[in-house]
């Protein structure tokens, strides 16, 4: 299926902070939008929502791909709860990422988190172990929101976790599917949940929605460091989605810088994802975003 949206988020406004319309990119309803590069083409792994739930209890992943942030493909339902026999509920905000020819896919479920293996980015993805990578309550944070990041020396991290100004993390191996050394925990201020790591000239982003705000997790944040596990220095807010829960991811692509996002929809259970330019200044630090009601 292919769906026309206007491009999610549109300057309305000029300045040391830009003005953003929020307008959804992908059907109701998707949220926590994991975005990735993969062979020049755009993909947006995002958790899927149910209509008129009352509860996050999604059941399954769809993956949607674009060439120009516009028109949009959904590759439909590739990988569920039904496809795991470890975990049966909460199939949370999920990750992606290339390596060798194969896409692995990281995923929670019930406060655990698995990894799904295929030989396309559209899948259809298999369970690589049959039983979690991360199990739960093993750090101090709670075992849910995957974030995966290959740094350019090939070594290959794994971010996750729900905590006050806590992350955990633990390298993993080549083959992308064993723990290759021990859980750490890194102390990120202001930390909640939803880890986005990405590098930019030397320097390591990591933005999160935080505890602060009008209501949790309505401001995504971002501290900066000059390797993967800290020191972290904090930097400010990147947007306040104007007491609206925000999750998202960062990336380049065709020379560009795009954050992804959800907005709530009719409830706090059924979201949207949208997008909006990201810009950094000259010193590095990225220009905040000052969010419109305007959709």
């Amino acid at each position: 299926m292919i769906r026309t949206l206007a491009l999610a988020s549109v300057l309305i406004g000029a300045g040391c902070a830009m003005v953003a319309a929020q307008h959804q990119i992908l059907p109701d309803f998707q949220a926590d939008p994991s975005a990735r590069v993969f062979n020049g083409r755009l993909y947006v792994y995002p958790s899927h929502d149910l209509a008129g739930s009352k509860d996050w209890d999604m059941v399954d992943w769809h993956v949607f791909s674009s060439d120009d942030l516009v028109h949009w493909k959904d590759h439909g339902a590739i990988f569920s709860l039904k496809d795991i026999t470890w975990a049966d509920k909460h199939a949370w905000a999920p990750d992606c990422i290339e390596r060798n020819g194969k896409y692995y896919f990281y995923f929670p479920a019930d406060d655990q988190i698995g990894v799904a293996v295929s030989d396309s980015p559209t899948g259809p993805f298999k369970d690589a172990l049959g039983k979690p990578l991360i199990g739960r309550n093993e750090a101090a944070v709670r075992s849910i929101d995957p974030n995966i990041f290959i740094d350019d020396d090939g070594q290959a991290y794994l971010y996750f976790g729900n905590s006050h100004d806590q992350v955990a993390v633990v390298k993993l191996k080549q083959d992308m599917i064993t723990r290759d050394g021990p859980i750490q925990v890194l102390e990120v201020k202001n930390y909640h949940e939803g880890i986005w790591v990405h590098k930019r000239r030397g320097l390591y982003y990591f933005s999160y929605p935080s505890y602060r705000g009008d209501m949790v997790a309505n401001l995504m944040e971002y501290s900066v460091a000059k390797s993967p596990l800290g020191p972290f220095e904090y930097k400010g807010v990147i947007l306040d989605n104007r007491s609206r829960n925000v999750h998202g991811s960062i990336v380049e692509f065709k020379g560009k810088w795009w954050v992804f996002y959800h907005v709530a929809g009719p409830s706090p259970y059924e979201r949207r994802v949208c997008v909006a330019p990201l810009h950094y200044k000259k010193d590095g630090s990225i220009e905040p975003i000052r969010m419109t009601d305007t959709r």
